[in-house]
């Protein structure tokens, strides 16, 4: 076999387990209270949750078309470069990795956070313990993607039945005293007004829906990609929706909105009124299980967007380098590599900030780029096409631009970042063509 060949190991299994995997992490577990903030209105947060998941629906059935048409590793890469040429194929891969590692960084640090909730002791070693992570992960997935992708079911299954366990227990049980709210613990809510607060509330639930497209970047690797992509992208996608909305009604069911929007950690604090205090470790082991579910999805999907890049000249060669195991090994300890340096050097939490509009720019250039196809090469063989095409690509499109757009005129210190990196992205592309 090439060494710069990956191995057709993966069915539909796997893929609905990364996408759940890739998807369902801390969000759903620590967004809920500053969304509360943001609007303090509870048919509207769940409106807001709603819109969201429809939004990943509708732009699943656009992915398939993509993704079945190039079974190529790299997901939103390999679309924007099919479609606008090597430049913007570079600036979409490279926004797509560096969002992701931000994100695997500020896994990997939180879920540091929460082994010195179990063990004081281990406060002072949380740098440590998330870069360690981060290298465990790296030596389990050298061994091969047929033990992480088992792995991967595994931690889904456990994730999803958790979170379920903890619905069905918020309505089943109920409080032996009414819901106690300190005074310190309410915050006043919506205070920018609604507008605002929906739009800051979109940016938080977009980040909690991000990787909802994962399985496409193994598309390559798939045994059958044009059956089981959309098998997985929508029994993927149905089930996140189904668990986030699901959350969020036993959350509100619990907590009053002045409560929940005091809350860093909701689910703990629904559990606490349950049974009581020292019972939140509960819900702290569930969020471990759940970081380590989506930090395993993002070292498996992560290092393929560089691979493909260097395959194509795009990167450095060494990164298309493929172990036995079918792992591209060196991609992978360079994507861990970079999210170590964010840990160290603390910017993983700037860079988190902004992770979301990476996320929806290459959410905008994958609508761009099948409508761009459609037209260009209308006979390359299309397995599944778009539903509602062309109305629900272009409503998509022009809903990204417009929350681009609103990003930027609402946290404009945080979207400079993101179009200082745009503005500096051409000169990185000529050196590494070079």
């Amino acid at each position: 076999m090439a060494q710069n060949q990956l191995k057709k190991l993966l069915g539909v299994g796997f893929g609905v387990a990364v996408t759940i995997g890739g998807t369902v992490g801390t969000g759903i577990l620590r967004k809920p209270g500053p969304i509360a903030q943001d609007i303090g209105n509870p048919t509207l947060i769940i409106v807001v949750w709603l819109a969201v998941g429809l939004y990943a629906l509708i732009g699943s059935l656009s992915v398939m078309e993509l993704g079945t048409m190039l079974p190529k590793a790299g997901a939103w890469y390999v679309y924007a470069r099919r479609a606008f040429g090597n430049y913007a194929g570079f600036i979409i891969g490279i926004s797509s990795w560096l969002g992701s590692v931000s994100a695997m960084a500020f896994g990997a640090a939180v879920m540091s956070e929460y082994t010195g909730l179990l063990s004081p002791s281990l406060v002072p070693y949380q740098k440590a313990i998330a870069i360690g992570i981060l290298v465990a992960f790296v030596a389990f997935h050298s061994i091969g993607v047929r033990l992480a992708s088992r792995a991967q079911e595994v931690m889904s299954v456990l994730k999803a039945v958790g979170l379920l366990a903890f619905v069905v227990v918020c309505f089943v049980i109920t409080p032996d005293k009414p819901v106690a709210i300190s005074a310190d613990a309410i915050r006043p809510v919506a205070e920018g007004g609604v507008w605002l607060g929906i739009l800051a509330a979109l940016q938080s639930v977009f980040y909690t829906y991000d990787g909802w497209h994962t399985a496409a970047y193994f598309t390559e690797e798939d045994v059958d990609p044009s059956r089981n992509l959309p098998r997985s992208m929508i029994s993927g996608v149905l089930l996140i929706i189904g668990i986030y909305i699901l959350v969020n009604l036993a959350l509100l069911y619990i907590l009053p909105v002045s409560a929940l929007a005091g809350s860093k950690l909701p689910a703990a604090d629904a559990v606490q009124v349950l049974f009581g205090p020292g019972s939140a470790q509960v819900v702290t082991f569930l969020l471990m299980i759940s970081i380590m579910g989506i930090i395993n999805a993002q070292i498996m999907f992560n290092p393929r967007v560089i691979f493909a890049m260097g395959r194509d000249g795009l990167f450095f060669p060494f990164v298309t380098q493929v172990n036995e195991g079918g792992t591209p090994l060196n991609a992978t300890i360079l994507t861990a590599v970079t999210s170590i340096i964010l840990i160290l050097t603390n910017t993983y939490s700037k860079l988190s900030d902004i992770a979301t509009f990476f996320f929806v720019l290459c959410y905008a250039s994958s609508f761009a780029a099948l409508i761009r196809l459609r037209k260009t090469e209308p006979e390359l063989p299309r397995p599944v096409r778009a539903w509602g095409y062309p109305f629900t690509t272009w409503s998509l499109l022009v809903a990204s631009l417009a929350f681009l757009a609103g990003v930027v005129i609402g946290d404009f210190s945080s979207s400079l970042y993101a179009i200082g990196f745009i503005a500096v992205s051409y000169p990185a592309y000529l050196l590494i063509k070079k």
